[in-house]
C-alpha cells in the first residue's frame, strides 16, 4: 500500500461495531491515512468515548447488542452529534433508506472494501469542511425565493440568513435542480446530472434525498419548491437567478 499524506489536523473517528476483528481492521486501515481512531462495541461504550474525545465521525454498525444502530443514529442526529456512516450486513433498500431518513450521511453494506470506506469517509469530511468554511471551489451563485446558494463554498442560506446544512448528495441534487429550474426531470436524469458534481448520490435512495431536501427548503418557505410530477419525475418550481 502506498502511504498517504497525513490528514492535518487529525480527524477523530469512532468505530462502533460488536465484531472485534472488523473494528481492528477498520481502525488499522484508516489509521494508516492519518485519522485518529477510537473503538466501541456497543452504545454504552460509545457514550464513554463521546464524553471523553472530540469525535468528528462515527462509523456505526446497524446490528448491535442493546441499543441498535438505527436508534443510535436517530439520537445522535437529533442531538446535532458527529457525522455518521452506517454499516450493515443487511443490504436491503429499506434499511438503507431508513438509515438515511434518520440522518446518516452515508450507508455501506457489509462486506465493503476498505478503499470504498476510505473514499466515503473523505467525502463526508470534505462536505463538512465546505459547510464550515473550508477552501472554496469554483462555481456560481444562485438565488431563488429568498434562498442564496454560494456555489464556491457549497453553502445554502435561508431567506433569514441562517445556514442550512446539506449532505453531499442533497447538495448535488439541489445543484442539478438549480441548473434546470422549472423543468420536469426524471429520476434517471437527476442522477446523471448530479453525478457531474459528486459521487455521493445513492442510486436507490435518490427519492429519499429529494424528500429530505424538500423538507429542509419547505421549513423556510411558504410554498413547496420541489414538486413531484406523477409518473414523470420532479420539478424545481422556482425562478432561479445566477450571480
Amino acid at each position: 500500500m502506498i502511504p498517504a499524506p497525513p490528514v492535518l489536523p487529525a480527524r477523530h473517528i469512532l468505530v462502533v461495531d460488536d465484531d472485534n476483528q472488523l473494528r481492528e481492521q477498520i481502525a488499522s486501515y484508516l489509521g494508516d491515512y492519518g485519522y485518529q481512531l477510537h473503538a466501541a462495541a456497543d452504545a454504552r461504550a460509545m457514550e464513554q468515548v463521546l464524553s471523553a474525545s472530540p469525535i468528528d465521525l462515527v462509523i456505526l454498525d446497524l446490528m448491535l447488542p442493546g441499543e441498535d444502530g438505527l436508534s443510535i443514529c436517530r439520537r445522535l442526529s437529533s442531538e446535532g452529534g458527529p457525522a455518521i456512516i452506517m454499516l450493515s450486513a443487511m443490504g436491503e433498500e429499506v434499511d438503507r433508506v431508513l438509515g438515511l431518513e434518520l440522518g446518516a450521511d452515508d450507508y455501506l453494506a457489509k462486506p465493503c472494501s476498505p478503499r470504498e470506506l476510505l473514499a466515503r469517509v473523505r467525502a463526508v469530511f470534505r462536505r463538512l469542511d465546505e459547510v464550515r468554511g473550508g477552501a472554496p471551489k469554483r462555481g456560481k451563485a444562485y438565488q431563488f425565493q429568498g434562498f442564496v446558494v454560494d456555489a464556491q463554498r457549497r453553502q445554502l442560506r435561508a431567506p433569514n440568513g441562517a445556514a442550512i446544512l446539506l449532505t453531499s448528495g442533497e447538495y448535488s441534487l439541489l445543484s442539478a435542480f438549480l441548473e434546470h429550474p422549472q423543468r420536469i426531470l426524471s429520476r434517471d436524469q437527476l442522477l446523471d446530472i448530479a453525478r457531474g458534481h459528486e459521487v455521493d448520490v445513492f442510486d436507490r435512495a435518490v427519492d429519499v434525498q429529494i424528500s429530505r431536501l424538500r423538507r429542509k427548503l419547505h421549513a423556510c418557505a411558504d410554498e413547496e419548491i420541489i414538486k413531484t410530477v406523477r409518473g414523470a419525475g420532479y420539478m424545481f418550481d422556482a425562478k432561479v437567478t445566477r450571480g
